[in-house]
């Protein structure tokens, strides 16, 4: 069947398998995963949706019943791994297939109740001209593709098993498994579900007249924003993955100002530099977030009456106290404009400045001198 439909699997980190585990995870990316992990190691994939009968025998899954009922599966995937000789399950808590490159959907945690130790496994399928996953596509369609493609790479990586730990309760062991999943994906974990792809197949098919309208009338990016309130698609883009990122590094500068306040600016310019200069300028309304008192954010949280902008000339006048390395602020609103509006260059060098402290501190490293750091200027 493999040399006919040119499927070729291989695994990695062979000797991270555990032979003593009678659960394996895996994320899900086709509907034949099950059968080319099943050539790695004799495992058992449980139906959850569809006929049963010959078609279900014939694609190797097992029938347990009870698909409309997670709790009473679950009971019986347990009797069946009490039993002996009995081959491992494999599972996937996704319910459903993604392309693997982007981000996973939420884990479901019914099969997590299954069994207090699991067999992570990350897989990964490549195929050449056409995507792995199409949003969609059949198994039918699927095996049709796999006639006519040259081949499709089935790469499994085993991860150490992993346990639910004393007093972690099943949904945090769940969220602890996707997490590691991510990281070894290199992609973000996400809050989507099964039901959020199938409504958003629905939109697709059957978009509002209103959303068409919206949609036409603003620009590319924006467009595919607001096309789908329920399911953003950016949040399932590379694009999405670069905002966060640009995000989490403007926040690090300006610990008071909301994360989504400043995803929001970030759509629109794309550059973390104009987006500090719009929350600066004060071109962005915003409600300041407290601050955690900690030895980095003292400056801004202490002071919660002073604006952005003022904060940061504060700390561009403010001394400095050599063991702490960190800026104190004075409490104090300048009464000349010349003062309160300073150029937009002092601004950001007062800013780097802040930050590069706050650097400093946070990782532990030697501040440099103050002629080193001027010949760095």
């Amino acid at each position: 069947m493999c040399s006919i439909l040119g499927m070729f699997v291989s695994q990695n980190n062979c000797r991270q398998r555990d032979k003593n585990v009678k659960t394996y995870i895996s994320n899900h990316v086709t509907q034949f995963d099950h059968n080319m992990l099943s050539f790695l190691t004799p495992c058992h994939t449980p139906l959850l949706e569809g006929q049963s009968g010959f078609v279900s025998w014939a694609r190797g899954y097992l029938e347990l019943g009870w698909m409309d009922n997670r709790t009473r599966l679950a009971e019986a995937l347990r009797h069946y791994n009490s039993l002996e000789r009995a081959q491992p399950l494999l599972l996937f808590p996704e319910d459903e297939t993604t392309n693997g490159k982007v981000g996973l959907l939420k884990f479901s945690s019914w099969p997590f109740t299954v069994d207090s130790t699991v067999q992570p496994m990350v897989l990964t399928v490549k195929r050449p001209f056409i995507s792995v996953s199409v949003v969609e596509s059949s198994w039918v369609a699927e095996l049709l593709w796999m006639f006519f493609i040259p081949f499709t790479v089935y790469q499994v990586r085993w991860l150490p098993s992993m346990s639910q730990m004393d007093e972690e309760s099943e949904e945090e062991f769940t969220v602890r498994v996707q997490e590691r999943l991510a990281v070894e994906l290199g992609v973000v974990s996400t809050q989507h579900t099964k039901s959020d792809k199938a409504e958003y197949l629905k939109r697709m098919k059957h978009p509002a007249p209103q959303a068409v309208n919206s949609a036409n009338s603003h620009p590319p990016a924006a467009r595919a924003r607001t096309f789908l309130p329920g399911l953003s698609i950016s949040s399932l883009s590379a694009e999405d993955v670069r905002i966060t990122g640009m995000a989490k590094q403007v926040k690090e500068v300006l610990p008071h100002i909301p994360l989504s306040v400043i995803k929001m600016d970030l759509v629109n310019t794309k550059c973390v530099d104009t987006t500090i200069t719009n929350l600066l300028e004060g071109r962005v309304q915003f409600t300041p977030e407290e601050v955690s008192a900690s030895p980095s954010s003292t400056s801004l949280s202490s002071h919660p009456h002073l604006a952005p902008c003022d904060s940061i000339t504060s700390v561009k006048k403010a001394p400095m106290d050599a063991r702490a390395a960190k800026p104190v602020t004075k409490a104090t609103f300048e009464k000349s404009p010349v003062d309160r509006h300073l150029s937009l260059h002092e601004r950001k060098e007062a800013l780097y400045a802040y930050a590069r402290r706050r650097y400093i501190e946070k990782h532990g490293l030697q501040p440099q001198s103050e002629d080193s750091q001027d010949g760095q200027h």
